[in-house]
């Protein structure tokens, strides 16, 4: 995912330098090239050592260090970074960098890079409250630097309070977003809904089906990391969110049809990939519904049909696309879909093909338009996910 790409990790005079080790092995078990540079303060902490069996580069910790092949070391790690993360953050570093005082390894290495600057605070809260660290970091924003805002909790001193550098996970997810994909969706507004509904019988019990939401969350996520302003409409999963998604959970069909239409106006793109149950019971009493086994003679009402009402709303440069899970007959079942409902695209599949289905990593999934049908081999739910993206908004 980051092949080819270089990182310059900036590690400093915090407690929390030694979770950047886990950072630096993430990044290197995705192809990254990196490249850390420690402030002497950081050594107290964590070795250079530990850097360098991680990364299979030495570990840069003084500019007149004389070890080094014929170059200018600095300038020679600032233009082959991609990205550098300054993490953890002291409020030492944030000021020198706010201020253009170069007088390290760190430094004066940051102050040579035209690459994207990310920067993770870490310190005591009172220390990170302070208006002068505050004005440091409002003076960082301006030059274009992107902060990563702390955590709250238990801090190594024993205070509880913001300040604690977020874990080595999320870090890595801002990197990923940055530098995995091109921005070709940048400026772009995406709706994509996911998962499951569920239609409540009674207190107790609910209609619902086997979605799991994973095609519908692989969407959701291939859009942010182009780029796109993403908003994911998602009922009950298991799953964890993507990061940087405005997530909206719902749990029945009218929610998710209240929340879809009320988005929809302001939206470049509509991928509706929720398995919304077709049926609702009407409201019965208990009594009702206390039927003999086999007896489905519950009173129903059919639920709201999402993408039919967005065909049938839609503006004229907007993109929708649905999708089709079928046990027969896909073609043609989706191919009238596809007319029926209004849309650009549906995103067909056969519950019967081995890979495809509910519950699933994988897909093999077909993509219809009205200029014909494109078959996808069998794939991740993350690689379809990007094709799907591709046929419908490039």
């Amino acid at each position: 995912m980051l092949k080819n790409k270089c990182v310059v990790l900036g590690v400093t005079g915090s407690i929390a330098a030694y979770k950047i080790a886990s950072l630096a092995s993430s990044l290197r078990k995705l192809h990254c090239d990196v490249q850390v540079i420690m402030t002497k303060n950081a050594e107290q902490f964590i070795t250079p050592v530990t850097f360098e069996t991680l990364t299979g580069h030495k570990c840069l910790t003084d500019t007149f260090d004389r070890n080094f092949t014929f170059e200018v070391e600095h300038i020679s790690v600032a233009k082959r970074a991609d990205l550098v993360l300054v993490a953890p953050a002291t409020a030492n570093i944030i000021g020198k960098l706010a201020h253009g005082i170069a007088d390290d390894m760190l430094t004066t290495t940051v102050l040579a890079c035209r690459c994207p600057l990310l920067l993770s605070p870490a310190m005591n809260t009172a220390m990170y409250e302070n208006s002068v660290v505050q004005d440091n970091l409002v003076t960082l924003k301006r030059y274009g630097w992107q902060i990563i805002e702390p955590a709250s909790g238990r801090l190594a001193c024993g205070d509880s309070g913001a300040g604690k550098m977020p874990e080595p996970e999320t870090l890595l997810s801002y990197i990923i977003r940055e530098l995995a994909y091109e921005k070709d969706l940048s400026g772009k507004k995406i709706l994509v809904t996911a998962g499951p509904t569920q239609e409540a019988i009674d207190p107790v019990r609910y209609i619902t089906n086997h979605s799991s939401g994973k095609m519908g969350y692989a969407i959701a996520r291939a859009a942010m990391l182009r780029g796109a302003e993403v908003t994911l409409v998602t009922g009950p999963t298991a799953l964890t969110p993507p990061p940087f998604v405005d997530v909206v959970p719902v749990v029945s069909a009218d929610d998710m049809f209240r929340e879809v239409t009320t988005r929809f106006p302001l939206q470049d793109a509509v991928i509706k990939a929720a398995a919304v149950a077709d049926y609702a019971p009407t409201t019965v009493s208990s009594e009702k519904v206390k039927k003999k086994e086999g007896d489905m003679s519950i009173p129903l009402k059919r639920t709201p049909d999402i993408l039919q009402y967005l065909g049938e709303h839609r503006r004229e440069e907007q993109r929708l696309c649905g999708f089709s899970m079928e046990t027969e007959h896909m073609l043609e079942n989706s191919r009238a879909k596809l007319e029926k409902k209004h849309v650009d695209m549906i995103a067909a599949n056969n519950l019967k093909t081995d890979g495809a289905g509910f519950g699933t990593d994988t897909n093999v999934i077909t993509l219809i338009t009205k200029a014909g049908a494109e078959e996808l081999p069998l794939m991740s739910k993350d690689e379809a996910a990007h094709r799907i993206l591709d046929r419908l908004l490039l």
